[in-house]
Formats: structure tokens, C-alpha cells, sequence
């Protein structure tokens, strides 16, 4: 799954380990996230997509298979 994690971090001004304690988890699950090792359950998705006042859609969209 794409995700535009680090990108809304940065235009937000957040480090990773500030991210994760408003998302109450580990810095290392935000690093697995952006990385495309981790799939978020939909519950942390939108608490990551509350912190940075936006939509699903606009965080995260699935990888196309050609």
C-alpha cells in the first residue's frame, strides 16, 4: 500500500517519533508504514489521516498491478 506518510510529516512539521505518540504507537511502526512494511489496520490509518486533516484517499491508495 502507497502512503503519503512522510510527505504530510514533513508539510506538518512532525518527526516520526511525534507522529507515533499522537497515534499512540512506536516510531518503528511509522518508519514500517512509510517503508511499505507495515499495512496499517484502518482504525491507525485514520487516526494517522485525523492528525494530518485529511482523507483516507489522500494518504493512502493502493499499489496498482500492471
Amino acid at each position: 500500500m502507497n502512503n503519503k506518510i512522510k510527505i504530510e510529516r514533513a508539510i506538518n512539521g512532525l518527526t516520526q517519533e511525534q507522529l507515533a505518540d499522537l497515534v499512540s504507537v512506536t516510531r518503528q511502526t511509522i518508519n514500517a508504514i512509510e517503508l511499505k512494511k507495515f499495512v496499517p489496520s484502518t482504525v491507525l490509518a485514520l487516526k494517522i489521516c485525523k492528525v494530518f486533516n485529511k482523507t483516507i484517499e489522500e494518504v493512502f491508495c493502493l499499489e496498482e498491478n500492471d
